[in-house]
């Protein structure tokens, strides 16, 4: 055998090696090269009357499932040959995701569901059907993450419970196609991927990571302790020894008249501000029976442009230098003092500990979403036991689409505004959906998101958007810097919060009855008062 021939044969084998080895590491894959008629199970439940279709991606002759209308509970699901069990080595869940038409308010996440055992049906699919992982994008409102929810089985309670993943990555906000991924490693690291960067790295047993911990505290507040009667709060009190002085007048105005001023020079005394439009004609169509007398609109009286003021001239007011307004004790400390009450710990019943999170085994793969967006296109569905074979699968089935849709993205930018301003639009809204994934902001992630947002569908406001996030980001780090410990009092927040959305019709109203109030007051229709 020649040497160009041994090493062909040697190139071959180890190709055929990688391959058995992927196929070995690939628990399922779904391409939906095919109709998925007969592999996929669609929901027959009421509420899930979405309809799927096996549709090519836009700009692609690559099929995927798409969700094809609007406003509409979907849920489908495929059953795996057997159980995953999630507890052995490296999991690897990953696939793809297009928002053809975006995503305003909507999912667009996969539930990975326990063996039937746990109480579901395929044909039954829906919400309640107990699932392992949910995994992927989530968009409306406030809400704009990459969920990844573990429900986890309590072992003092029995009871399931979501814990979430903190500060999950935001969505990305184009009509790309891009590749989510999740990877459960067995030191209890769990890593999260877009387009294969990672986004956020977490461990399942950090307290830090999931709400709520998968480890409960060790102890709890009591429930029945009961703050004492006597327990003075207050840190500041009036000094009860103090007495207001005698001088103190309490009925002195803030402003008085200004004795000193003078009517200026020139001043029109007997001219009014406001005079007859002389231009003004009486409509034909004007019905003194049914409209009234007819009087012309008022102007300002020109008169009164060239001089320093019309009509009866009064002394302008000033601060008024006695003025104490309502006197009040000053404040001392308070000697009864004993700080901010709370209730006593004790041994919290539910406490366990945990060395590995006791992962359900994964059955099944479903999308059960809801969503007001249609064109949502799912592709390249993968569970695998290697993160090598996640990767060749992001470079060979979803690299070459993306790289394709970023070309022609840029083009139509390109096309759409020669000067390049929406590019540069583009890219500073893609700097800001990463500011507001940086922890220490992630208290006003959901405010950052907003603004983001309204700059999206608003360009013009685009400049002031960026400077309140840039004064967000500094007030928070100066924060960190210098410490923060005092907070600014809020008068009666829950009372405003409470009635937020009643004064928010009430102003509604109010500009309705402003309106018609205008429409009355036209200068066209005025009738004289008799």
């Amino acid at each position: 055998m020649g040497r160009s021939a041994l090493l062909l044969f040697l190139a071959f084998a180890s190709f055929q090696i990688l391959c058995f080895a992927a196929d070995d590491d690939t628990v399922f894959y779904e391409s939906f090269d095919e109709p998925f008629d007969g592999r996929w199970i669609v929901s027959v439940k009421d509420d899930y009357n979405g309809v799927w279709k096996h549709s090519k991606s836009e700009g692609h002759d690559d099929y995927g499932l798409l969700v094809s209308e609007k406003a509409r509970k979907y849920a489908i699901v495929n059953e795996l040959d057997k159980p995953v069990s999630l507890k052995d080595g490296s999991t690897v869940l990953q696939f793809e995701t297009r928002l053809q038409n975006g995503l305003e308010c909507g999912g667009a996440y996969l539930k990975y569901l326990r063996p039937q055992e746990a109480g579901w049906k395929p044909k039954e699919f829906d919400n309640e059907s107990p699932y392992s992982i949910m995994f992927g994008p989530d968009k409306c409102g406030g809400t704009n993450k990459v969920h990844f929810i573990l429900k986890h089985k309590n072992p003092k309670s029995g009871e399931y419970v979501e814990h979430h993943l903190k500060y999950p990555p935001s969505v990305p906000s184009d009509k790309l196609t891009h590749v989510y991924t999740a990877i459960l490693k067995p030191d209890n690291e769990v890593k999260i991927l877009i387009d294969g960067e990672e986004k956020k790295k977490a461990n399942f047993l950090s307290s830090d990571d999931f709400e709520p911990p998968l480890i409960p505290a060790k102890t709890i507040p009591d429930p029945d302790d009961k703050k004492p009667e006597d327990w003075d709060e207050r840190a500041k009190i009036p000094d009860p020894s103090a007495v207001k002085p005698d001088d103190w007048d309490e009925d002195a105005p803030m402003e008085i008249e200004d004795e000193d001023a003078e009517k200026p020079e020139g001043w029109l005394d007997d001219e009014p501000e406001e005079v007859d439009d002389p231009e003004a004609t009486k409509p034909e169509d004007w019905d003194d029976e049914e409209d009234g007398e007819w009087e012309a609109p008022k102007i300002d009286n020109p008169k009164c442009e060239a001089a320093p003021g019309c009509g009866e001239w009064k002394r302008p007011m000033k601060a008024n230098p006695a003025y104490k307004g309502k006197w009040s004790a000053p404040l001392i400390d308070n000697p009864n003092y004993k700080g901010i009450w709370k209730p006593q710990e004790i041994p919290n019943p539910d406490y366990f500990e945990l060395d590995k999170p006791d992962f359900e085994p994964i059955a099944a793969v479903g999308i059960e979403i809801w969503t007001m967006q249609d064109g949502i296109l799912f592709d390249n569905i993968l569970i695998a036991k290697n993160e090598k074979v996640a990767e060749s699968y992001r470079e060979t089935a979803w690299k070459p689409k993306y790289e394709v849709e970023k070309e022609k993205q840029k083009a139509e930018e390109e096309t759409a505004d020669s000067d390049g301003v929406s590019g540069y639009q583009k890219k500073f809204f893609d700097v800001l959906y990463k500011v507001a994934d940086i922890p220490f902001l992630s208290e006003y992630k959901l405010q950052i998101l907003d603004l983001i947002e309204k700059a999206e569908k608003q360009p013009n406001i685009t400049i002031g958007v960026i400077v309140s996030i840039a004064v967000i980001s500094l007030t928070v780090l100066f924060k960190l810097i210098f410490g923060g410990k005092k907070q600014p009092r809020v008068e009666k927040e829950p009372e405003v919060a409470e009635t937020s959305s009643t004064q928010s019709t009430s102003g509604e109203k109010a500009e309705e009855e402003e309106e018609k109030e205008e429409a009355a007051a036209a200068p066209r229709r005025r009738r004289r008062d008799t």
